[in-house]
């Protein structure tokens, strides 16, 4: 399956929907998309997940690079609507302590 990204802007900053496969094929489609996003001091990226059908090392590594440019300019970055299998892995490698992650896809905001 191919990866699909989808851009809305809510009161905090941009929420990207992400459907479809971040793996290894897919995850710098992501990036590329991150390297290009606007993203001011003091707004909140949301990355909604309600759409992954699988992610793997690849698209963990594109999730903290999201982080990682997000912190950069002074934002802040959550996950939501994380699907059952990605939140395990997450938390099997710690990674649910280092994300923001929401449970529904408002992101918080």
């Amino acid at each position: 399956m191919s990866l699909t990204i989808n851009r809305h802007d809510a009161a905090a900053g941009p929420v990207l929907r992400v459907t479809g496969d971040l793996d290894y094929d897919h995850a710098p489609d992501l990036r590329r998309y991150l390297d290009e996003l606007a993203l001011d001091e003091g707004q909140r990226l949301v990355i909604d997940l309600a759409g992954l059908d699988f992610c793997d090392s690849s698209g963990i590594t594109a999730l903290l690079a999201a982080r990682r440019l997000a912190h950069a300019v002074g934002a802040d970055l959550a996950l939501s609507a994380v699907p059952a299998k990605t939140l395990r892995v997450l938390a099997v490698v710690g990674l649910d302590r280092v994300f923001t992650i929401h449970a529904d896809s408002t992101g918080g905001g």
